[in-house]
C-alpha cells in the first residue's frame, strides 16, 4: 500500500496534483510536472523516492500544489486532503510545507480521528507549526524540527513561530533543555528528531539517541538537508522500522550522504540526493554494529 506526502511547492504554475512521484537522477516527476528538488517539499519527496527505491518499497504518493507565499496553494491542499480522506487513507501520512491554518488543520484532524485505522503521522515545517498551535501535537507520531523550530515548540506561550521568545538565540547545546520543555507543555509529538550539528532522537521519556557523526561541515549551509532527512526517515518508517529506529538510521544516512558526496557550501541538495541509496545502505550496516 502506498504512503502519502503532502506539501506546497514554490511554483505558481503547479495546480493541485495527487499522483505517485518518480525520480529521474536530479529531477522529480509528479503527475506530468518536472520539479527540481532544490529544497522544501520537493527535496523531501525526492529523498523519499530515492530511499524507497533503495529499500525496495513503493514510492510515495504526492499531494502537492504551487504556493509562492500567498497561501492560495495551501488552501487548495487543505481542501484536497479533506476530500481525499473520504475515499483513501494511507498507513503513513507525512505533512510538510503549508501555511498554518488552525481551522483547516482541525477539520482534517477530526476527519482522521473518525477513522477506524489511524495512520502514522509525521509533521515538519508549516504543518508541525499548526499542529502545535492547535494543541494537538501529542497526537502525532513524529516531529522533525531544527533547533529554531524546537524553540517554538518549547515556548508554551508563542502562538506562531514569529513570536517565539529568546529561545531562538540559544545555541544547539540547549537542545536537551528545549526538548524537555516541549514535552512538559505537551507541545511535542510522541517522538522528536531534532536536526542540527548533533541530531537528537527523543520521546517524553527523554533523549533516546544522539547522532553526531560523521560530521561534514559543508552540509550545514546547504539548504534542504533537513528536508532530505525527513524524507529518508519517512521511507524507513513505511518499510517497517519503528519511529525511533527509523529516526536514528535516517540521521546516520543523511550524514553519510555528506561523507559520500564530499560537497562544498555551494553544492545543491539536488546534487546529493542521487546518492541517498548508497548512504542508506551504509547507515543500515553501521546501525547493525552499534
Amino acid at each position: 500500500m502506498s504512503w502519502l506526502i503532502v506539501g506546497a511547492v514554490p511554483r505558481e504554475d503547479i495546480p493541485t496534483v495527487d499522483s505517485p512521484c518518480a525520480i529521474d537522477d536530479r529531477t522529480l516527476r509528479i503527475g506530468g510536472y518536472s520539479i527540481t528538488p532544490a529544497r522544501g517539499t520537493p527535496a523531501l519527496l525526492a529523498a523519499a523516492c530515492h530511499a524507497a527505491h533503495a529499500l525496495g518499497i513503493e514510492p510515495p504518493t504526492a499531494l502537492i500544489a504551487g504556493d509562492t507565499g500567498r497561501g492560495d496553494g495551501s488552501a487548495r491542499l487543505y481542501q484536497a486532503l479533506l476530500e481525499r480522506l473520504d475515499r483513501n487513507v494511507e498507513p503513513l501520512m507525512v505533512f510538510h510545507y503549508l501555511q498554518p491554518d488552525i481551522d483547516w488543520h482541525n477539520r482534517i484532524f477530526l476527519k482522521i480521528e473518525e477513522l477506524e485505522q489511524k495512520p502514522i503521522m509525521v509533521a515538519d515545517a508549516g504543518w508541525m507549526y499548526v499542529a502545535k498551535m492547535s494543541g494537538l501535537a501529542p497526537s502525532y507520531d513524529l516531529f522533525t524540527p531544527d533547533i529554531g523550530e524546537l524553540a517554538f515548540l518549547a515556548d508554551e506561550d508563542a502562538p506562531h513561530p514569529f513570536y517565539t521568545r529568546g529561545f531562538l538565540l540559544q545555541d544547539e547545546e540547549k537542545a536537551p533543555e528545549l526538548i524537555e520543555r516541549a514535552y512538559a507543555h505537551e507541545n511535542a509529538a510522541r517522538n522528536l528528531l531534532v536536526k542540527g550539528r548533533c541530531d537528537y532522537i527523543a520521546s517524553s521519556d527523554g533523549i533516546i539517541a544522539e547522532v553526531c557523526e560523521p560530521c561534514v561541515e559543508a552540509m550545514e549551509p546547504i539548504g534542504g538537508t533537513g528536508d532530505s532527512l525527513t524524507g529518508i526517515v519517512a521511507a524507513l518508517i513505511h518499510s517497517g522500522r519503528s519511529v525511533p529506529d527509523a529516526a536514528r538510521i535516517g540521521a546516520l544516512a543523511n550524514r553519510m550522504l555528506g561523507l559520500i558526496t564530499n560537497p562544498t557550501p555551494a553544492s545543491s541538495i539536488a546534487e546529493l540526493l542521487p546518492y541517498v541509496g548508497e548512504a542508506l545502505a551504509g547507515s543500515m550496516d553501521l546501525h547493525r554494529h552499534i
